[in-house]
């Protein structure tokens, strides 16, 4: 007998917020019987970790081989903060009645944080816990993750609008003679996209040579390098394809002018700012597969995935307005035709510059009137997800959303980005 239902509810409709923003929320418990307890906590937690085991072989003094795991971990926290939301931990027993009982909660998130990731070697995660403190009974823990992001506006940067441009060219040698050359043309407008918007990509070829174009491969990579400190500092750097496009093939003698289209799917904004465990790239790679024993033409260039795309052209706009402090209410901007059902706390409230407290109605976000062009963001799950259990939490503890936590990333119209002047 005891605890029959215990789930987490923020006020935010994605689980989204921004670095400095308010998280308000609640926790519910359904009793069958009265309860007792030395308290409730909850414990918010920022932090980075990163692990990977590497094999080595190495004979021993019989000259038998043998094979040495080595676990290679890094940990970084940002912040954490806990209180008792009833009771606390030297006070005597409560009685929490039978019934629905909810206890809301709030934590101010430091204003500067990396955004969320979850990655095949380690993370940046955000989480909520809530425990119920049993004196000489185990805990009853209900954990839940949030996505966090730091924003990164394409416009505050000249160098996102700068063009990428690819120009590669091969001769093939048969019996000792050159062929003419196989030129290869890739253009991109602009170097910094956000998820949902469209990279538009031009194609020429003039394949002049006597061997057959038979693909042209355009892929998006997630370039991402973990950092290790125990036992020793270590690096391990993974190269995974996001996205793949082609196109072919071009025959010997022919000339063509192809056009061609990449979403961009939700996924994290470049660099991970103020994380110094992960490291976070995005690289356009381009593989022109030819047929024979040639080698194929190969090349790439880095791309910007950032939260806030370019808009217009020419003089640079200036940065959305974020709060002043990190006490300010919760201000993720809402997305059109979505409203939220009002949370603990929120109560209706607009925040610093206009932006709309999470659970409330939607209004205008400031970067409406200094980017008037611009739609709000749609808030959407990352492809890739993981358990958010610790090691050392309990096997029973209750998790509120999915087994494997994704994170949410603004996105935006899909629409190719505006063209350089």
């Amino acid at each position: 007998m005891g605890i029959k239902e215990a789930a987490i509810f923020l006020d935010n409709q994605w689980n989204t917020y921004y670095a400095g923003q308010t998280v308000n929320g609640r926790i519910e418990y359904v009793f069958d019987s009265p309860k007792k307890v030395r308290g409730i906590h909850v414990k918010f937690k920022g932090e980075a970790h990163t692990e990977w085991s590497e094999s080595k072989q190495e004979e021993d003094s019989d000259g038998k081989t043998q094979s040495t795991d080595t676990l290679h971990t890094g940990n970084e926290e940002y912040f954490q903060i806990s209180y008792y939301l009833l009771g606390s931990n030297t006070g005597n027993e409560i009685e929490i009645p039978a019934g629905k009982q909810v206890y809301n909660f709030t934590c101010a998130l430091p204003p500067v944080l990396p955004s969320s990731f979850e990655g095949e070697h380690g993370f940046v995660r955000y989480t909520v816990k809530v425990t119920l403190d049993r004196p000489w009974k185990f805990d009853q823990e209900t954990k839940m993750a949030f996505t966090v992001i730091n924003a990164l506006d394409l416009n505050l940067n000249t160098s996102y609008r700068e063009p990428i441009h690819f120009q590669m060219e091969k001769t093939f040698c048969c019996f000792c003679c050159a062929s003419p050359p196989l030129s290869v043309d890739v253009r991109a407008p602009v170097s910094g996209y956000c998820p949902g918007q469209v990279i538009p990509l031009t194609i020429d070829i003039e394949n002049k040579s006597n061997v057959q174009l038979h693909l042209i491969k355009v892929f998006l990579r997630k370039v991402v390098t973990y950092r290790a400190t125990s036992p020793t500092t270590a690096t391990k750097k993974s190269k995974d394809i996001v996205l793949t496009i082609q196109e072919g093939p071009a025959p010997a003698g022919c000339t063509k002018h192809i056009n061609l289209n990449m979403e961009v799917p939700p996924i994290p904004p470049s660099n991970l700012v103020n994380c110094s465990i992960i490291d976070l790239d995005y690289d356009l790679k381009v593989e022109c597969v030819v047929s024979g024993m040639h080698f194929n033409l190969k090349d790439k260039k880095y791309i910007t995935i950032g939260t806030v795309p370019l808009v217009g052209v020419g003089a640079t706009p200036s940065a959305p307005i974020m709060p002043d402090t990190p006490n300010q209410p919760a201000v993720l901007p809402v997305s059109p035709g979505e409203p939220a059902q009002p949370g603990p706390g929120s109560g209706g409230e607009v925040g610093p510059g206009g932006w709309v407290v999470p659970g409330t109605a939607p209004a205008q976000p400031p970067y409406q009137s200094l980017y008037p062009t611009l739609t709000s963001p749609v808030y959407r799950e990352s492809p890739y997800g993981r358990n958010i259990q610790d090691r050392s939490e309990s096997q029973h503890m209750a998790i509120t959303g999915p087994a494997k936590f994704a994170p949410y990333y603004p996105t935006y119209a899909v629409q190719p980005p505006p063209l350089p002047q």
